[in-house]
């Protein structure tokens, strides 16, 4: 698996992202939705910068024109609900994508065990396209490895994963660097290195979900 932390150099990214952990900005759940999109268009940008690119035959009022332009065809994927907005600022870069939903939860045990379980899917074919998995947090790795499988279990198999997850944790990181080959790259803003007993990220950001759209019971 190939990691790319695009808040290791400065661009408004950063901007973005400070604006989605500051806590006085999250009260408004408006902007907090408009700066994970933000993040979302950021991402889809350099992501945009790998896929296969051919030359084209424009015609404009005046003559042709040759651009270089994408061909690979993609699925953009939101884990429920957080993804949403992530999800929706990918849309804004690659409009011609298809999109899937999953949702995911924990079944807690003895303890601090969980297992993660992914309930809901709705996807695509996904033979020969690249993927995108928009999660705004990564904090144990659990979450995302369910719902990679749970995809492909319904869509097929994809050529190429990108995972964008804007704030994860070390240890996620470290634990997929491990399990995942080199079709996958994931898409980092900012890796924490502290992760608590109870799987909170530290500072990390708090609930995505809840912050975009409210609690829950």
């Amino acid at each position: 698996m190939k990691v790319v932390n695009l808040g290791e150099k400065n661009s408004v990214l950063n901007n973005f992202v400070a604006e989605i952990r500051d806590a006085r900005i999250q009260k408004d759940s408006l902007r907090f939705r408009t700066n994970l999109e933000r993040v979302g268009r950021v991402f889809g940008y350099e992501i945009s910068q790998t896929l296969a690119y051919s030359e084209k035959d424009v015609t404009t009022p005046l003559g042709v024109a040759r651009v270089s332009t994408f061909d690979t065809p993609l699925v953009i994927a939101a884990i429920l609900r957080a993804g949403l907005p992530l999800q929706n600022g990918l849309l804004d870069v690659f409009d011609k994508a298809e999109s899937a939903f999953l949702s995911t939860f924990r079944k807690h045990g003895k303890g601090d065990y969980f297992k993660v379980f992914a309930d809901y899917c709705t996807c695509p074919s996904l033979e020969g396209k690249t993927l995108l998995v928009a999660d705004p947090m990564l904090a144990t790795g659990a979450s995302m490895e369910s719902a990679l499988q749970k995809l492909e279990e319904e869509g097929g198999e994809a050529s190429c994963i990108h995972m964008i997850c804007p704030v994860a944790s070390r240890y996620a990181v470290d634990q997929l660097l491990q399990r995942l080959d080199s079709k996958y790259t994931l898409w980092v803003a900012a890796v924490d290195e502290e992760l608590t007993s109870h799987n909170y990220i530290i500072p990390g950001l708090g609930d995505a979900g809840d912050l975009a759209y409210g609690g829950k019971r």
